[in-house]
């Protein structure tokens, strides 16, 4: 299991930047997957950036150029860095943790989840 603490959310103008953190209770490196998604009031939630344990990142196509997935292993924490945001940014992200069992498959592990306003 892992346990998952967000921080860095709040209200900020459009073009302005924030940086979201995601710690996790254990060591991220050997963890499969990391990333934010993000859930807009009457949506469905989807991904918005993602990081393997080898490296390779993803990102979804509304934030590329703007957003910065990063980790820091020895402080297994992930981070989110928003530029250039935009109303439409307005959201909870939550960070997601998806992890190898000995039984076989993955387990998804959310953190609780933080506010991201963009006022225009």
């Amino acid at each position: 299991q892992v346990q998952l603490v967000e921080s860095g959310g709040g209200l900020v103008q459009a073009g302005g930047s924030l940086r979201l953190s995601c710690a996790a209770s254990r060591s991220i490196a050997s963890i499969n997957a990391m990333g934010w998604f993000r859930q807009a009031p009457g949506k469905e939630r989807e991904l918005v950036a993602s990081i393997a344990s080898g490296g390779s990142r993803n990102y979804a196509d509304s934030v590329k150029g703007r957003f910065t997935l990063s980790r820091d292993n020895a402080l297994n924490t992930v981070y989110l860095q928003m530029n250039s945001l935009k109303p439409e940014d307005t959201a909870v992200y939550y960070c997601n943790a998806r992890v190898s069992r000995l039984s076989g498959g993955t387990s998804d592990y959310w953190g609780q989840g933080t506010q991201v306003t963009v006022s225009s």
